[in-house]
């Protein structure tokens, strides 16, 4: 790491309770992503999308994909300290759970599982807060 970067914070990133919130949305990311592979009619239900044909889980490997994708692009946003970029990526993320919600609430989902979805937006809406608000307080001057 430079010593540009390393100055960028006057306190190191970790300190921050969003960069922890980050790490464990990350990580949780891990076995969403097996459990698709390994298994996606299974996990389609689990999403509250159930597959009328176990043999059309195409898109369930796409999301798991893509879960595996924002969690590592998370972790590298974070460890390359880019908290400002990091805080970004947390809010725009808030549009995936959130069209989770609607989508399985469309389709007649368990009201568990839509509020799963729902409160995965708030968890990252409360992570992008508590990151932008880190920025603001430890950008170096």
């Amino acid at each position: 790491m430079s010593d540009t970067a390393a100055a960028k914070w006057r306190r190191s990133p970790w300190s921050s309770l969003g960069a922890w919130l980050i790490v464990i949305v990350a990580a949780l990311m891990a076995p969403n992503t097996a459990r698709a592979f390994l298994n996606p009619v299974d996990f389609a239900a689990y999403m509250g999308l159930p597959l009328k044909d176990g043999a059309n889980s195409g898109f369930v490997l796409v999301y798991a994909l893509r879960a595996a994708f924002l969690g590592l692009i998370a972790l590298a946003l974070l460890v390359r300290r880019e908290m400002t970029a990091l805080a970004a990526f947390a809010a725009v993320a808030v549009v995936m759970p959130i069209g989770d919600a609607i989508l399985t609430a469309a389709s007649h989902a368990p009201l568990e599982i839509v509020a799963r979805h729902a409160a995965s937006a708030v968890y990252l809406a409360v992570t992008a807060f508590l990151l932008h608000r880190w920025v603001q307080a430890n950008a170096a001057r």
